[in-house]
């Protein structure tokens, strides 16, 4: 079920993403953010392929807010989750840093989770207590540093709900360099492969988060929130913090740097 979910997650990219990569007409959603006809084009291919694999309904990034909590509340016998283009805004501008996302969740924990950067060719995937891959390697590719001072931090500074936090972020930060690509499920993904040591997000959605938490977790990552819960718990599953670290050690000293600095 995992090879025909990437697959089908690799022909949705060819056949609909990649062609309109660097010729695509911008449009705006009533937030504000950008989406365009690429990714609709991939949410509807999504809504065709992905019943032939488990027929339950999906719920895309691109519908309106009304119907996703609908999805979510009526998902009991299992729901899709697709991020047809994530990075929309490195999409429209070429910069080569954006990917696809499908993730199946059952009873509010992800099963299967697949993310795919169609310019670098490199697909990953997981299915829960089966371990985490990129293109056939197992996750992670390397070892994080044992020192948080030498690591490398995924850091979405305006998303953080804390000046504080920010602020502290920005001039007394406790790792040794900041990276802000623009794409949430990468990031997950560069976690769970050890490009990314730590990663704090002040606020992901339903699909930045549902495949890539479970390729982390797979991967033997450690998370948490901003709050303290446990990560798959709660109420906000449209909006969740997010406080990560590939390595426990690691782990354990940038969470209470966090939630000291907070």
């Amino acid at each position: 079920m995992l090879d025909r979910l990437q697959e089908i997650v690799r022909e949705v990219a060819q056949a609909e993403v990649m062609p309109r990569f660097l010729d695509v007409e911008i449009s705006r959603k009533s937030d504000g953010s950008l989406f365009t006809e690429a990714d609709l084009a991939s949410q509807v291919a999504f809504a065709e392929k992905l019943p032939g694999l488990i027929d339950c309904p999906m719920l895309g990034e691109e519908m309106k807010p009304q119907r996703q909590q609908e999805l979510w509340q009526h998902s009991r016998r299992g729901l899709w989750v697709v991020d047809p283009i994530d990075g929309t805004n490195n999409f429209v501008n070429g910069l080569p840093h954006f990917s696809l996302s499908v993730a199946y969740v059952e009873s509010g924990k992800t099963r299967l989770g697949v993310i795919f950067n169609p310019v670098s060719n490199e697909c990953f995937y997981a299915e829960r207590g089966r371990g985490a891959f990129m293109n056939g390697r197992t996750l992670p590719l390397r070892k994080a540093p044992k020192q948080l001072h030498e690591a490398i931090a995924g850091v979405e500074i305006k998303y953080l709900r804390s000046g504080k936090l920010s602020s502290r972020i920005n001039t007394l930060a406790p790792f040794g360099s900041l990276r802000s690509l623009g794409c949430s499920t990468l990031d997950w993904c560069y976690l769970a492969a050890g490009r990314y040591d730590v990663y704090v997000h002040g606020g992901q959605k339903l699909w930045d988060y549902a495949a890539g938490a479970l390729i982390f977790e797979e991967a033997g990552g450690k998370l948490a929130t901003l709050e303290g819960d446990e990560f798959w718990s709660g109420e906000h599953v449209f909006k969740r913090s997010v406080v990560a670290a590939l390595q426990p050690e690691l782990f354990e000293r940038w969470l209470n740097w966090i939630r000291e600095n907070q």
